[in-house]
């Protein structure tokens, strides 16, 4: 696996990597992890090899590889018989690369719509829009197998303008495991909660992408017993704080930064309703954990949206007085149970084999 992104940092994307490694290496295959070196963190897991990298010119724990490995990582590289890249930049032009040489397989999980981060580019937003669309397409069409989240990226994809063959195979969590959380009054406490009030919760990483403001505006039309509490870290808390305050429902809103993961099962447990905001996100795997963890969801209209969110899920226009009403509405339903269909991490990786399968007939049917 080529990834661009990988521990210390903590997201979607680094999750679902490491569901995929543990199911398939539950299943006996063997697994490295390509990734950019991180400054000051050491790796526990010889799966892991560290490309060199640089640090980008933002304020972001995100650094840029170099394509250079030691020559015993090389080593490891001649072992592969499947590349699978998970970025289209650095990582995953050198996951082609090696595909390419070897003759093997080169499988793409299309995680993020790029072009919807354009803001992020020290550039004109429209002229990096089109770039990054038209790096998607290209490194897609180099790939023998597309992995899409869901079918709304599937057709996403497709529209883009990618030929290659696209498998819908959505990213696991362990659902068992956030079935598994524990309501605690220390944890309400810490999301601002007193005793008898409910709790909203978004769990998100803090940039403009993940519409958090809509959340926040939604809460001058919530009941006065409910609160929001923020979870994630990023480059917009500040903002999203100050918007907090002027919205008249500041003193409802508590952002709690980024929690261990290890805690998140017991903090879904201690809410009441999950608030979905983002019209970006590929799959969003927080729905599913919400959703394994018994909670009432509201979403923001989007396609992913309706696919991912599930059948009890209410799916509102991404407006504040309809979110709000949504929010209303979730936090009165009370929980429910754990929904089991959210999917579980050896489930996914199985059907990855089959992929791997299929992606390997089809370079022996080209050779």
């Amino acid at each position: 696996m080529f990834t661009e992104v990988y521990h210390p940092i903590v997201n979607g994307v680094v999750a679902s990597i490491d569901a995929l490694r543990d199911g398939l290496q539950r299943d006996g295959v063997d697994v490295t992890t390509f990734a950019p070196r991180a400054r000051a963190f050491v790796d526990d897991d010889r799966s892991v090899v560290r490309f060199a990298s640089l640090p980008l010119p933002t304020s972001t724990g995100y650094r840029l590889c170099i394509p250079h490995l030691r020559k015993r990582d090389r080593e490891r590289v001649r072992a592969l018989d499947v590349a699978h890249a998970h970025s289209p930049f650095v990582s995953g032009w050198y996951a082609a690369s090696v595909a390419r040489r070897m003759c093997i397989p080169l499988v793409y999980t299309y995680h993020t719509q790029f072009d919807a981060y354009a803001h992020y580019a020290p550039f004109d937003a429209r002229v990096t829009r089109a770039s990054l669309i038209a790096l998607t397409r290209a490194f897609a069409n180099r790939a023998d197998v597309v992995i899409a989240p869901t079918h709304a990226m599937h057709d996403r994809l497709r529209a883009l303008g990618v030929r290659s063959r696209i498998d819908v195979v959505p990213s696991a969590i362990d659902a068992a495991r956030y079935a598994s959380g524990v309501r605690s009054e220390a944890i309400r406490a810490l999301l601002g909660a007193r005793a008898g009030e409910r709790i909203a919760l978004v769990v998100a990483r803090l940039g403009r992408e993940k519409n958090v403001e809509l959340a926040i505006d939604a809460m001058p039309f919530v009941a006065r017993d409910l609160r929001l509490a923020v979870v994630g870290e990023g480059p917009q808390r500040a903002a999203l704080e100050a918007r907090a305050r002027r919205s008249g429902a500041g003193d409802r809103i508590r952002f709690a930064g980024a929690l261990p993961p290890a805690a998140m099962p017991d903090v879904y447990a201690s809410c009441d309703a999950f608030a979905f905001t983002s019209l970006t996100d590929t799959q969003g795997l927080v729905l599913a954990e919400a959703a394994a963890a018994g909670l009432p969801i509201v979403a923001a209209e989007s396609a992913v949206a309706r696919e991912s969110a599930g059948p009890g899920a209410r799916v509102v226009r991404a407006e504040p007085a309809d979110f709000g009403a949504g929010l209303n509405a979730a936090g009165e339903a009370g929980r429910r149970p754990a929904i089991a269909t959210a999917g579980s991490t050896l489930g996914w990786a199985r059907s990855m084999q089959s992929v791997y399968a299929a992606a390997q007939s089809a370079v022996h049917l080209a050779l």
